[in-house]
């Protein structure tokens, strides 16, 4: 690139505006953060915010029931998504599409609509609720509380186990397998000293995502929870007070989470980079055919368990079109819903997807342009680069919004009550996604290619554009098609950001439970399942994937 005869590097240039871009916006906000965390009410450098959670009961007891909540909910994910995988793997099951399909829909559905689904089905007015009460005056147990917030999350949680499970099995090679079964190991053995110790690393990663995901979840607990306060709704009620908040308070709450889930995702990359192996299968795994009880007490518990997954989702959409008169469901089955929120909420339909377009095109731009740096052209500022926007990873959506609102709430960057505050949040949570799958195609094209472009005569910004962009297109695709499930579905950081005028539709499904309006919140939701469906259909039609894999 040559202005005037002075030789430009355009990426040089990217280089610097990405690392101006992700300074502004992540490394700005987080330093604003910790700022405010370590500043009494005057503003004057103290540990006052961290003293008060250290010696308050109900405030550190938070940090104990979130570790509580999401150790459990990790061990149950643990046990029934990397039982499913083995079991789906190893032996052929019916159905295996559907049950991909609807493991990956409760994957990416936000937790919070599980949490309202099993408020229609085990609420106290719910549909199981009313039929045990009323038919065999049986009080089911409450959903309500510490047991409703574990299940809803393992539900959204396990797949994640699932998935990387999935994947790893998949890298094992048939050969040992068999193996084993010549020195005469039974299959439960083999599981056990053999399969496990392989796939091990891969799961152990697996369930420290799942852990932070729990961790991190706002919405599941603010509707189950009822009194059982864990730290993302704390730092909400401490930050959004009836008399104004305590943000300097809620600031702290937010570093202690930064720096467990900083923690763990250290421990996660070190279990991956040292501690996992290195598997080439030349003949992957081959199902079998089971017969007999085994065989029907497998497809009975796999059946189980998406049926638990499906049944939620279904209530939605069924609740979606029953009769309502006002909050109030009467006999029979109708539109109204669907006809208010299209006559009342299109401004909120209208904002989910144009928000999420718009920081979905952003998403891949910065993916294309800063994976291009970090693989192609590799130094200490580019590596920086990687570091820095890959951050919000472990930055737990509430945090992220906090951040936002103390950075650009005053000149010279006022953003506060913006639409572009909104898409920000959505670019800064979402990078990381598109990114990785930019990166990993990246790694699978040859510079060869570029280079050969250059000698015919492009320069290396076309040859970048005229080929290696294009090459990239499937795997950009599948992250950006990913990322843009999770931002339609986003709720953690949008509930702090929004105003009238740019709330999305989680925002107002979450609105619309709280004030117990059913038919409206059910009738969105049922929006958003649809919108994730068609997304996972259109992934599978451009990659040519059958399923997700990790």
């Amino acid at each position: 690139m040559t202005l005037k005869g002075i030789n430009i590097d355009f990426w040089l240039i990217v280089l610097i505006v990405s690392l101006g871009l992700v300074a502004l916006f992540m490394i700005y906000p987080l330093s604003s953060l910790f700022a405010s965390a370590f500043q009494d009410n005057e503003g004057i450098f103290s540990f006052v915010h961290f003293e008060t959670f250290a010696t308050r009961p109900f405030f550190y007891r938070a940090l104990f029931r979130s570790l509580s909540v999401s150790s459990l909910t990790t061990v149950l994910a643990v046990i029934i998504g990397a039982s499913l995988a083995y079991l789906t793997t190893v032996y052929k099951v019916r159905g295996i599409g559907i049950i991909n399909m609807m493991v990956v829909i409760s994957m990416l559905s936000p937790p919070f609509i599980g949490a309202y689904s099993w408020i229609l089905l085990a609420g106290r007015n719910g549909i199981l609720a009313r039929f045990f009460r009323i038919n065999f005056d049986i009080v089911l147990p409450s959903i309500y509380g510490f047991g409703g917030i574990v299940l809803v999350m393992t539900l959204s949680t396990f797949p994640l186990i699932y998935l990387f499970t999935k994947g790893a099995l998949k890298k094992v090679d048939a050969s040992l397998i068999e193996a084993a079964e010549s020195l005469g190991c039974n299959p439960i053995k083999q599981m056990l000293n053999m399969t496990l110790p392989l796939i091990g690393p891969t799961v152990l990663a697996a369930a420290l995502l799942a852990f932070m995901d729990a961790f991190t979840d706002f919405g599941t607990p603010m509707l189950l929870g009822e009194g059982f306060i864990v730290m993302p709704v704390l730092i909400f009620n401490e930050f959004m007070g009836e008399l104004g908040g305590r943000p300097n308070f809620a600031a702290a709450l937010s570093v202690i989470m930064v720096l467990i889930t900083a923690a763990l995702f250290m421990v996660q990359k070190y279990i991956i980079g040292r501690k996992s192996f290195a598997m080439s299968s030349l003949r992957p795994i081959s199902a079998k055919q089971l017969k007999g009880s085994v065989n029907v007490l497998v497809h009975a518990y796999i059946y189980g368990v998406i049926a638990f997954v499906a049944i939620p989702q279904i209530v939605v959409i069924y609740t979606s079109f029953r009769a309502t008169r006002g909050p109030v469901f009467i006999e029979g089955f109708s539109l109204d819903s669907y006809a208010l929120i299209f006559r009342t909420l299109a401004t909120p339909i209208r904002n989910t997807y144009v928000f999420s377009l718009v920081a979905i095109a952003i998403i891949i731009i910065m993916s294309m342009f800063i994976a291009y740096l970090t693989v192609r052209r590799k130094n200490a500022a580019t590596n920086t680069l990687d570091y820095m926007a890959m951050l919000p990873f472990v930055l737990p959506g509430s945090v992220i919004g906090i951040t936002l609102i103390m950075a650009f709430n005053g000149t010279p960057f006022l953003l506060i009550g913006t639409s572009t505050i909104m898409i920000l949040a959505f670019v800064i949570r979402r990078l990381p996604y598109t990114l990785r799958s930019s990166s990993a195609i990246l790694h699978q094209i040859s510079p060869s290619m570029e280079e050969a472009a250059i000698s015919l005569g492009d320069t290396p910004l076309k040859a970048f554009f005229k080929v290696t962009a294009i090459m990239m297109i499937p795997g950009v695709v599948s992250g950006a098609l990913l990322s843009w499930v999770t931002i339609i579905n986003e709720l953690n950081a949008s509930v702090l950001l929004f105003t009238a005028r740019s709330r999305t539709m989680t925002v107002v499904i979450y609105q619309e439970v709280i004030r117990a309006n059913h038919g409206a919140a059910a009738a969105l939701a049922s929006i958003l399942i649809l919108t994730t469906v068609i997304s996972l259909l259109l992934f599978f039609k451009l990659t040519g994937n059958k399923e997700i894999s990790m």
